[in-house]
């Protein structure tokens, strides 16, 4: 039999998800976030349950591509834009809104020969500091847009950094609402956190939303706030077994590098995962799995393939019982993405992104 360990897409969790966060901003449209190939689900076995969104984002035109070769034939966006001229040849020929966030973009565009103006997305920096026009450099970066035949609508966007934490949007929003006052045009500003805290105040959450992280059924603000607060689902699964148990006796350790003692006589279990499947090496003794539904903990360090766990809460485990490595467990159990991501010390985003080639993956 194949080695056990297994992802799984639940297509019903991100339907549900994006239900909720239509809940969060009434009357938005709703952009599918799938750059990152779907931040690790995978597009392909994505796409049924993101499908209901109103358009997709994502970053580079392989991924768009892809998704109008699985029939959408509604919006897509670029959410980083092109990143050089000929990019634009293919904006027209898959028929692909793009950002635009340079001088140099805006260059293209006045250069670009196309039978057909582009839907653009202007983006305004109003505070992230990575892309966009500064607030005093906006309206000109506008006029430019609007004069060429290259352009069809111009949109307005934004990036909040801190919608998650007690700094908010509001110095942000105050930049946007300055940079774009009177300008004709659809907005978006909301990420997940922004949806989620903030999309119930209209002029905040504008014409569509951009929630990536919370749609795949994880918190954009934990540990404030858990996925269940919002009303979010897993729409991944890490599952394995235990493949082999041991007696480990007082002052005995476990792994390399010995960083683990055992402060009294205990029963572990060895679980087919390791950081080649994606599972943080720098998780922590303690980092919270299931067993059987059984909620324990990791002890000492993660190998290439495999991890120990404390089998004192579930005495009935043997080789064969089901490890949660985060996800959905037997029996209606759950152990969110965010609190393993939270004992290593990083988000969800990341272990969602980094699940390994290797690892097999179902669709539920």
């Amino acid at each position: 039999m194949p080695r056990p360990i297994q992802a799984t897409i639940h297509n019903a969790a991100l339907r549900h998800n994006h239900q909720s966060l239509r809940v969060a901003a009434p009357g938005a449209r709703l952009w599918a976030i799938v750059k990152a190939n779907a931040y690790g689900h995978g597009i392909e076995r994505t796409f049924e349950g993101l499908r209901g969104a109103d358009g997709f984002a994502l970053l580079d035109l392989e991924e768009a591509q892809r998704v109008r070769d699985l029939g959408w034939r509604g919006p897509i966006l670029l959410l980083e834009g092109v990143f050089e001229p000929r990019d634009l040849e293919l904006c027209s020929r898959l028929q692909l809104w793009h950002v635009v966030h340079s001088d140099e973009q805006i260059d293209w565009l006045a250069m670009h020969k196309t039978h057909a103006p582009q839907r653009v997305f202007l983006k305004l920096n109003s505070g992230m500091n990575r892309l966009g026009f500064a607030p005093e450099r906006y309206r000109a970066a506008y006029a430019r847009l609007a004069a060429l035949p290259q352009v069809d609508e111009i949109s307005h966007m934004t990036h909040f950094s801190d919608a998650d934490g007690d700094k908010g949007i509001e110095a942000q929003w105050a930049h946007f609402q300055r940079a774009t006052e009177g300008l004709p045009g659809e907005r978006s500003t909301c990420n997940s956190a922004a949806t989620l805290r903030h999309g119930a105040r209209a002029e905040v959450r504008g014409d569509w939303v951009r929630p990536g992280i919370a749609a795949y059924g994880a918190s954009p603000d934990f540990p404030e706030h858990d996925a269940a607060h919002w009303g979010l689902r897993p729409a991944m699964t890490l599952s394995s077994r235990i493949i082999a148990t041991n007696q480990v006796e007082a002052g005995a350790t476990i792994g390399y590098g010995s960083i683990f003692t055992a402060e009294q006589s205990l029963r572990v279990g060895v679980v087919a995962c390791g950081y080649a499947d994606g599972y943080p090496r720098h998780a922590p003794t303690g980092t919270p799995v299931l067993v059987d539904g059984v909620r324990t903990r990791t002890l000492g360090r993660v190998s290439m393939d495999m991890i120990v766990v404390d089998l004192t809460p579930v005495p009935q485990a043997h080789p064969g019982s089901e490890v949660t490595l985060w996800g959905c467990g037997p029996n209606g159990a759950q152990l969110p993405i965010d609190e393993v991501a939270h004992a290593c010390g990083t988000v969800g985003y990341e272990l969602m992104c980094a699940l390994a080639l290797r690892v097999k993956v179902n669709v539920d």
